[in-house]
């Protein structure tokens, strides 16, 4: 990582529990989280959101926000991401063979209608040199409802702001999905 993570090990009495959980769940606190923690303002507000995208009342699909995370983790080189979201979609739909087919998801038969719609919108999003096409949201539009399309919206653009702030730090992988 690029900062010191010295500065990290101290975390607000009142964020321990997240951290309790994330231990509880994944077996070690999550490196991002502590980095966020430094900012406790800023740890409880992407925590918020986070959790908002990911209730269990979401009209998105689990499998489906987790796929869509992991390829707007891969084009945005958060290696990091990538492995937590692997892990995420191994639990949610117990396949390898679809975690390592996302990447070349536009070649693979593996995937639903209703998956590669939201895989093409999320790289479309994703790509800050490219506009989403009228295509791409039609296409949206016949797998999603306009709530499901607002939701799947905002979980891309957080992936994209969670990934690149990993990136950017040099966050590295913790080894939570052993492929």
């Amino acid at each position: 990582m690029r900062l010191e993570m010295k500065r990290f090990q101290k975390v607000a009495w009142y964020l321990r529990p997240f951290f309790w959980n994330q231990k509880r769940k994944y077996g070690q606190p999550l490196e991002p989280a502590k980095v966020w923690a430094s900012v406790p303002r800023l740890f409880l507000s992407v925590a918020s959101v986070f959790g908002a995208l990911e209730r269990g009342q979401s009209p998105v699909d689990p499998a489906i926000r987790s796929l869509v995370s992991i390829r707007v983790s891969q084009m945005n080189w958060c290696s990091f991401c990538v492995d937590l979201n692997s892990l995420i979609t191994m639990q949610r739909i117990n396949s390898y063979e679809k975690v390592n087919a996302v990447e070349a998801w536009r070649k693979s038969k593996l995937f639903s209608p209703a998956e590669t719609a939201a895989l093409d919108y999320a790289e479309q999003m994703t790509d800050s040199k490219q506009q989403v096409t009228d295509e791409c949201f039609k296409k949206l539009k016949e797998n999603f409802d306009e709530k499901s399309i607002v939701e799947l919206t905002a979980l891309i653009a957080f992936q994209n702001m969670s990934s690149k702030f990993n990136s950017a730090l040099g966050i590295e992988p913790q080894g939570l999905c052993k492929k």
